[in-house]
């Protein structure tokens, strides 16, 4: 096993983003590959983690930006400010998230048939909404990810399998956020599964991750159990 990385520059709509690609070198043949959608702070250490990981498991892990090339923010405020034009503008957020699925599926590593998303947070809301817009990706899975529905998206078919996984006192997202979502994807034809872990908040999988009165705490349950899950997920999305 040799794991290789790189950072992959792209543009979407004037604005400059890079990403970080990784992939197991010894494997030699286009494979599988997941795209990780960065939570509300932007491309980090956390997303480009998981992007190793995926590649330790055999596929191509790419951890995309949806701010721009750089950007990062450090407080809650930080954060709120470089999420909000995007929450505001679903359709932009759907684009820029497709053009990252559209460079990935670029990459000379990449089987560009076999292409999936993750995302955690803000980012579990993004490849929702990749899901929403139509794509012909074959998976996506949203970790401790938000749910409400935009509203250019209503009558789509959605053709990817989904799988959420979300922590049932969530405060970003109630149980009756849940069950809107899990109306939605029936209606839109999805294959989707929702595991909701007991006593359990938000950002379960962020071991840093420690601030009850906003509701967000890691779970070293929730996020073994969930990593659990995804690896299933992955395998029959795949196979």
């Amino acid at each position: 096993m040799t794991i290789r990385t790189r950072l992959v520059e792209y543009q979407h709509e004037h604005l400059t983003l890079e990403g970080l690609l990784a992939w197991d070198d010894a494997i030699g043949t286009p494979g599988p590959a997941v795209a990780i959608s960065h939570t509300w702070a932007g491309r980090s250490p956390f997303e480009e983690e998981k992007a190793i990981a995926l590649a330790r498991q055999g596929y191509v892990g790419f951890a995309i930006d949806m701010y721009g090339k750089g950007v990062l923010g450090t407080t809650p405020e930080e954060n709120t400010a470089l999420m909000t034009p995007l929450m505001e503008n679903r359709a932009l957020l759907q684009a820029r998230i497709g053009k990252a699925v559209d460079v990935l599926r670029q990459q000379e590593e990449v089987d560009p048939a076999r292409v999936a998303a993750i995302g955690f947070c803000f980012g579990g809301l993004c490849v929702l909404d990749l899901a929403r817009s139509g794509s012909d990706v074959a998976g996506v899975a949203s970790f401790h990810g938000l749910f409400g529905a935009p509203a250019n998206t209503r009558g789509n078919t959605i053709s990817a399998r989904v799988l959420c996984l979300h922590g049932y006192d969530d405060p970003m997202a109630e149980p009756p956020a849940m069950l809107e979502l899990a109306a939605e994807l029936t209606a839109a034809g999805a294959d989707w599964q929702i595991h909701a872990y007991g006593n359990t908040m938000h950002a379960f999988t962020n071991p840093a991750a420690d601030n009850p009165a906003m509701g967000t705490v890691y779970s070293p349950a929730a996020d073994r159990r969930s990593s659990a899950a995804l690896e299933d997920f992955l395998q029959e999305v795949f196979a």
